[in-house]
């Protein structure tokens, strides 16, 4: 059976070897037609702790790691989009 692949944009990296990554996927409502948002979010394994808040990766579908770890972290897709911002004075 294939494993599941999908991308999403880390939101937290607080815990150890663990990131949570926010997937997004657009749906039409079934009545009135409108394409909206839906968002789920996957606890993803990062062993050496090297992905950070904001950076877009690619998640695999695994065995159970530990009670909601089912997907680890493949690779980067994209690298956060933050910028210093600079304040004139």
């Amino acid at each position: 059976m294939p494993k599941r692949i999908l991308i999403g944009t880390i939101v937290s990296d607080k815990t150890d070897k663990t990131v949570v990554v926010k997937v997004e996927r657009k749906v039409k409502h079934p009545l009135y037609g409108k394409i909206i948002r839906r968002s789920k979010k996957y606890h993803a394994h990062d062993e050496d702790n090297a992905f950070k808040v904001g950076e877009t990766v690619r998640i695999e579908e695994t065995r159970p790691l530990s009670k909601l770890k089912t997907w680890k972290v493949i690779e980067r897709v994209l690298a956060g989009k933050t910028a210093a911002v600079e304040a004139d004075v």
